[in-house]
């Protein structure tokens, strides 16, 4: 047998999140470990990092448990489980910021303490701008008309907030104590020479990409601008108009099996009806315009007075019992509830159409009629999702452009830097089209799907912008702008991008949960994170500052 119909997706759903906390937060903590130790060859330090990231996610989760039981927003395992991701992936984000600059305080600095201190006001304003340019473009979620999407906004901002907290107060404390032996075996050492003129860095990788962009500015933008370009064009492919309940869950499911089975020997909607609840005196007129569709298998008015709950009406009461014609339907403020079986399964498009066809008739024969239902809940968060993407990314653009004004105090290079970022973010979304449908062969997506990459990749996209930005504008100001261009690339290359790959390994860990919705999310946002961190910050942008020069301030 098989259990299916609302109760049965719901269910399976439940199962999908089951265990998140445990196993979401176990992979995602063990592949940044990997990473860090990889990055910093320490055993120490990627200990002190994770157990940074550890008390962002615990006050964030004590702050949003609070915000949840006050009813500020409603949590919900998607929800959850992306709080989980973003926390670790931005705690040790910043955290990586932070270690950079202690590591160099402490070459300029004999005392470790005036290492921290001075390490602590270089990463203030990076960590600080980026992160509320982060919780900035998150809050721009409460535009939504989708109550799941509301809550994401201010339970992520929460989770950024908590994540430079913890590292611009625990993380450094931490470091301070321990001093240069956390770095062990790799043990930075003082230069007097450097507390004299600056630290000089010697990442001979970063080095010779820096004089590659500055031989050649124009032609290497160019070739970054034409690439994205292509994959931009691709995504206007990519089919977000929502999926059914039974693909949802990847590799099959009780419930969508049960809904197959029931469609070969039942109407597709049987268990599954469309609810219209009408004045009584509308009866009539709405049974026979219901009936004139071609998706309707039949119709019933709801009854207490009937032994099977319903009376059924129209072509569907002939040859019904007296005891069940003799009923009457229940009435509730002069209104009745009529149950309209389908001939396709509820999560159908063929369903979908059915219903707004309903709809549609109903208008002109009893204009108060309301159709409602699982088919119907299903078409109206679809339309609510496609019309979030339309009003709450040019908002974001916006409320993120103003912020880089600000903080970069210049007009030309904010517009630059969100176009590039937007065209990463389209780019990937080509690429994505392309995996979806001829790798993994997924029907479709869920319309929320391109809104949360958005808010995530552009967001996010732009804390490597103002890593790197911040940083060029410091040197800018001292040896000029094509200089200072190269030397704020050697100083932040290896940062971001190990900052990319961390982050994209985080969000990566939420394909271990088995929705189709989790899945592309972990592919769109790991993917445009790595784009990010490596061809865009580290050629794109490079090269345009470059060959645009003192012009773009």
């Amino acid at each position: 047998g098989y259990v299916t119909g609302p109760a049965g997706f719901a269910s399976d759903l439940t199962q999908a999140f089951a265990g998140i906390d445990g196993i979401l937060l176990l992979v995602a903590l063990a592949v940044v470990f990997v990473i860090l130790l990889i990055v910093y060859r320490s055993p120490i330090l990627p200990l002190i990092v994770l157990m940074s990231s550890m008390v962002a996610l615990s006050g964030a989760i004590f702050v949003v448990w609070h915000m949840s039981d006050a009813g500020w927003v409603k949590i919900n395992g998607q929800v959850q489980g992306i709080l989980l991701i973003l926390v670790v992936g931005a705690a040790t984000d910043y955290a990586l910021l932070y270690v950079a600059r202690y590591r160099e305080a402490l070459i300029a600095h004999q005392n470790r303490f005036a290492a921290t201190k001075a390490a602590w006001r270089g990463s203030i304003e990076p960590i600080a701008a980026s992160g509320g340019t982060v919780i900035a473009g998150l809050l721009c979620l409460l535009f939504s008309e989708l109550a799941s999407n509301k809550a994401l906004g201010p339970v992520a901002a929460t989770g950024i907030v908590l994540a430079m907290l913890a590292s611009l107060t625990f993380l450094p404390a931490a470091l301070a104590l321990c001093g240069r032996a956390v770095f062990w075996p790799a043990r930075p050492r003082f230069d007097s020479h450097a507390a004299e003129h600056g630290v000089e860095h010697d990442s001979k990788l970063w080095t010779k990409i820096a004089d590659f962009v500055a031989a050649k500015p124009r032609p290497i933008w160019i070739v970054c601008f034409v690439g994205l370009a292509i994959f931009v064009v691709v995504s206007t492919g990519f089919k977000a108009e929502g999926v059914r309940q039974s693909d949802l869950v990847l590799g099959g499911s009780q419930a969508s099996t049960g809904q197959e089975v029931l469609a070969e020997h039942f109407p597709g909607g049987s268990g599954t009806p469309a609810n219209v609840i009408l004045p009584a005196a509308d009866e009539d007129k709405a049974v026979d315009a219901i009936e004139q569709l071609a998706g309707v298998s039949s119709v019933a008015v709801v009854s207490q007075d009937s032994p099977s709950g319903t009376i059924p009406v129209g072509e569907s009461a002939k040859n019904v019992p007296p005891m069940i014609a003799n009923a009457q339907p229940t009435e509730s403020n002069g209104r009745i509830l009529m149950q309209v079986t389908l001939s396709d399964p509820a999560d159908s498009q063929a369903a979908t159409d059915t219903v707004v066809q309903m709809r549609e008739k109903l208008k002109s024969v009893s204009p108060d009629a309301l159709v409602g239902g699982d088919t119907a809940s299903d078409h109206d968060t679809i339309v609510s999702a496609q019309r979030d993407r339309v009003v709450i990314i040019p908002i974001v653009l916006v409320v993120i452009t103003l912020i880089l004004m600000l903080l970069l105090r210049s007009i030309v290079a904010p517009i630059l830097l969100v176009v590039i970022t937007l065209m990463s973010y389209l780019a990937t979304l080509g690429i994505a089209t392309l995996v979806f449908d001829h790798l993994f062969k997924f029907p479709g997506a869920d319309p929320s799907v391109p809104l949360y990459g958005f808010v995530f990749l552009v967001a996010l996209g732009i804390d490597y912008t103002i890593f790197l930005m911040t940083r060029v504008r410091e040197e800018s100001l001292k040896i000029g702008t094509r200089p200072g261009m190269r030397r704020g690339l050697i100083a932040t290359g290896g940062v971001i991008t190990s900052a990319g790959i961390v982050l994209a390994a985080t969000f990566a860990a939420l394909a271990v949960i088995p929705l189709m919705f989790m899945v592309q999310l972990a592919f769109i946002v790991a993917f445009g994170v790595l784009l990010d961190a490596t061809l865009v910050r580290a050629f794109f942008v490079p090269a345009l500052v470059e060959d645009i020069g003192r012009k773009v301030w």
